[in-house]
C-alpha cells in the first residue's frame, strides 16, 4: 500500500542567512528602483506613494536607530499602520535593529479588533508600537486605557527618525526571529507564529520556484499586510526578488473591485493573488462597460487560497474575463497556514488547474473516487515539504485516496507559538511533523483540502463539509450572500447541551452520530440582502434555503438563522469563523431577521434576544417540526 505522502523538491542553495541580508543586498544594487507604489483612495485626486529602495534603507535605518535606544533589541515591537508605505519601513527597520516584528490591524472603535489587539499587544509582550502620525495620538490614548502607558509610539512615517548614520547591522541569525504571525483564529483564539529568519527565506524560495518570479517582477495585490500572503506573498516576496510591489488597501478593493484589475493592467503586474470570495466579487461587481476597458495580459500567476477553492470560480472567472487577455492557466490554487510560514503546495501556473468530480457519497467516507455530487479543485503539489495525510486521532499514514489530516514537515514549519508551549505540543509533533487541523486527500501527488477537522458536520455517520452546506443554500436565492454563511452542528438530549455541541465536530472524523437521546442538529446562520428579498418573504427565502440543502445532502435542514449583512464572523483572512458562530448561536447572542428552528434546538439556545419581539405563531415550516420566526416589521 502506498503511503499519502509528498517528498519535497531539493532546495536551492547558496541562500543569505537572514532576510535582513536579502533586504540590504537588494537596496545596494537597486538603489533608486522603485520597491512599492501605494495607490491611494480618496477620492481626492491623490497622487500613487512611491518609495525606493534606497528610501526604503534610510527610513529602515532610522527606525532601527530609534528601537535601539529604546531597548527593542530582540524584543516585539507592534506594527499598527493603515494601508501604505509606512508599513514596509516600519517592518524593515524592526529587521534593521533585530527586534521581532508584529503586524496586526490597526485598532478601531470595533469591540472585537480593539480586544483582538490588546490580547495580541499583551500576549506578544511588545514594547514598542510603530504607526504614522496620523494615529499614534489615537494609540497612546488607548495603550493608557487598557493600562499600557509605558509602550513607546513611533510615527514610521516621518522623515526625522533616529539617526540613519549611527545605525549599525544587527548580529541575527538564521534561528532569530523575524517576525510574529498572529493566526486569524478560524477555530481558536489567535497565537503567535514565530517565524524565523530561515522559515522566511526557506518558504520564499519555495514560492519563487513555484511561481517562476524572478528580479524586476511587479507583484500587486490589497490584502492587508499583517494577511500571511499580503505579508509575505505581496510585499516581502517583491523584496527577496528585487521586484516592484503594487498595493492598494482592502476597502479600495472592497468598494470598487474593478480597482485591483485595473491596477494589472496599468502597472502590468504578473503576480496576484486573493482568497476564492474575491475573484467571485470581481465576477459578480465589474461591469460589461468597466471589462472592455481592462487589460490582463500581463497576469500570469494568480494563487488562489486561505478558503476553499471552488472549481466553479475558477471557470467562471477565466470565462468572463478572457477577453480582456486573461489566460486560462493563470490560475494556481494553493494551500498554505501561518504555521508553515506560507505556501505548503501549490499548483503549476504553467498549466490549467485540476478539477475533479468525484463521488459525493464516497467523499462523505473518507474516500475519493470518480463519480458524481460533488466537484473539487486541486491545490498542487509540495514545494519545500513533506505532506502525510494521516488518520486523526492516530497519525497512522493513510494510503492515497483516503481523507484524513493533513500533516506537514519542512524547512518552512516554523518555530511554535510564542510563550504558549502547550499549544506548541498540541501542533507542532514529534519528528518535526506539524498537525494541521485540516482535511485532504492526495492523489498522483496532488492535494485536495475538503475541510477543517474541527468544523466537520458528523450527521447519521456522513462526514458533511460546511462549505459545501453554505455553496448549495447560498445558490436558492439571490439574497443570500455568497460566502457569508456558517454551518455547523449542535447536539440535543445531553444536560450540557452547548458543550456537547461545541465538542461533536472535534470528534474524529470517522466517528459516527450519537445514538439513544443524543442527536445532531444541522444549523445554518446566513447573511440575507433584503434589499434583494423578492416582496420581502424572508419566509420562502430560508425555505429555499432548506430545500437546496435537503435535495443536495439529503439531510434535514430544519434550522435557518437568517440574519443582517455583517453578522457573520470572518477572520482577518475572510475565513468564516464557524466555531465563533456556533457559540454565538447556542449563546442566543445572535440577533435574526428571520429564523426558523427545531423545538429540540431552541431548546439548546442561552439567553436569547428578546422573544416577546419575535412572532411565533407562524405553523411548522419543515417536516421535522421546526418552527419559525420573525422580526417586528419584516414580512413572513
Amino acid at each position: 500500500m502506498t503511503t499519502a505522502s509528498i517528498t519535497p523538491r531539493t532546495p536551492a542553495q547558496g541562500t543569505p542567512r537572514t532576510f535582513t541580508d536579502v533586504v540590504r543586498e537588494r537596496t545596494d544594487a537597486l538603489a533608486e528602483r522603485d520597491a512599492f507604489v501605494f495607490l491611494p483612495d480618496d477620492g481626492q485626486g491623490s497622487v500613487p506613494e512611491h518609495l525606493t529602495y534606497a528610501g526604503l534603507d534610510r527610513r529602515a535605518r532610522g527606525i532601527a536607530s530609534w528601537l535601539r535606544e529604546h531597548g527593542a533589541v530582540g524584543r516585539p515591537v507592534l506594527l499598527l499602520h493603515p494601508p501604505g508605505t509606512a508599513f514596509v519601513a516600519g517592518f524593515v527597520g524592526c529587521l534593521y535593529a533585530g527586534s521581532v516584528a508584529v503586524p496586526a490591524p490597526l485598532p478601531t472603535d470595533q469591540g472585537q479588533q480593539l480586544a483582538r489587539v490588546a490580547g495580541i499587544l499583551r500576549d506578544s509582550g511588545a514594547s514598542a508600537v510603530l504607526s504614522t502620525g496620523a494615529y499614534v495620538p489615537l494609540l497612546e490614548a488607548w495603550l493608557a486605557s487598557v493600562a499600557l502607558p509605558r509602550v513607546r509610539c513611533l510615527a514610521t512615517d516621518r522623515e526625522d527618525i533616529g539617526d540613519p548614520t549611527s545605525w549599525r547591522a544587527p548580529e541575527t541569525s538564521p534561528d532569530d526571529l523575524a517576525f510574529l504571525q498572529y493566526t486569524s483564529g478560524s477555530t481558536s483564539e489567535p497565537k503567535g507564529v514565530m517565524v524565523t529568519h530561515a522559515n522566511l527565506l526557506a518558504n520564499e524560495a519555495a514560492i519563487g520556484r513555484w511561481a517562476g518570479t524572478h528580479e524586476g517582477m511587479v507583484v500587486g495585490g490589497w490584502l492587508p499586510h499583517y494577511h500571511d500572503l499580503g505579508l509575505i506573498g505581496h510585499l516581502l516576496h517583491s523584496l527577496y526578488v528585487g521586484g516592484l510591489s503594487v498595493q492598494m488597501s482592502p476597502l479600495s478593493f472592497l468598494k470598487r473591485p474593478r480597482r485591483w484589475l485595473e491596477m494589472i493592467g496599468d502597472y502590468r503586474v504578473e503576480g496576484s493573488g486573493a482568497p476564492d470570495f474575491a475573484y467571485d466579487l470581481c465576477l459578480r461587481r465589474v461591469t460589461d462597460e468597466q471589462l472592455a476597458r481592462l487589460d490582463l495580459s500581463s497576469w500570469r500567476c494568480a494563487p488562489n487560497g486561505a478558503e476553499p477553492v471552488r472549481a466553479d470560480t475558477l471557470r467562471a472567472f477565466v470565462e468572463r474575463f478572457s477577453p480582456a487577455g486573461l489566460r486560462r492557466e493563470v490560475f494556481a490554487p494553493c494551500y498554505g497556514l501561518a504555521e508553515t510560514t506560507l505556501l505548503v503546495t501549490g499548483a503549476d501556473p504553467a498549466t490549467e488547474p485540476t478539477i475533479r468530480t468525484v463521488d459525493a457519497t464516497a467523499l462523505e467516507q473518507g474516500v475519493l473516487a470518480v463519480g458524481e455530487g460533488r466537484t473539487l479543485a486541486g491545490s498542487g503539489s509540495a514545494r519545500d515539504c513533506e505532506v502525510r495525510i494521516v488518520a486523526p486521532g492516530t497519525g497512522a499514514p493513510l494510503a492515497d485516496g483516503l481523507v484524513g489530516e493533513i500533516w506537514v514537515r519542512g524547512p518552512s514549519v516554523t518555530a511554535g507559538y510564542f510563550g504558549n508551549e502547550a499549544a506548541t505540543a498540541d501542533c507542532f509533533g514529534a519528528d518535526g511533523w506539524l498537525r494541521t487541523g485540516d482535511l485532504g486527500v492526495l492523489d498522483a501527488g496532488e492535494l485536495f483540502v475538503t475541510g477543517r477537522l474541527k468544523e466537520v458536520i458528523v450527521l447519521a455517520g456522513r462526514n458533511l463539509y460546511p462549505h459545501d452546506i453554505e455553496r448549495a443554500a447560498q445558490s436558492a436565492d439571490p439574497s443570500l450572500t455568497r460566502g457569508a454563511g456558517a454551518a455547523f452542528s449542535v447536539r440535543s438530549g445531553r444536560a450540557d447541551g452547548a458543550a456537547g455541541a461545541a465538542g461533536a465536530a472535534t470528534e474524529a472524523v470517522a466517528s459516527t452520530e450519537a445514538v439513544g437521546s443524543e442527536r445532531e442538529h444541522l444549523v445554518l446562520v446566513q447573511e440575507v440582502r433584503l434589499a434583494a428579498v423578492r416582496g420581502g418573504d424572508l419566509r420562502a427565502v430560508a425555505t429555499a434555503a432548506q430545500s437546496a440543502i435537503g435535495r443536495e445532502f439529503a439531510v434535514p435542514a430544519g434550522n435557518v438563522v437568517l440574519v443582517k449583512p455583517g453578522t457573520v464572523r470572518r477572520t482577518t483572512s475572510g475565513k468564516v469563523r464557524r466555531t465563533t458562530m456556533r457559540d454565538l448561536f447556542l449563546d442566543g447572542s445572535l440577533t435574526p431577521l428571520y429564523e426558523v428552528l427545531e423545538p429540540a434546538v431552541r431548546d439548546l439556545l442561552g439567553d436569547a434576544p428578546d422573544t416577546a419581539a419575535l412572532d411565533t405563531s407562524d405553523t411548522a415550516a419543515s417536516s421535522n417540526g421546526a418552527t419559525d420566526a420573525k422580526a417586528p416589521g419584516v414580512s413572513p
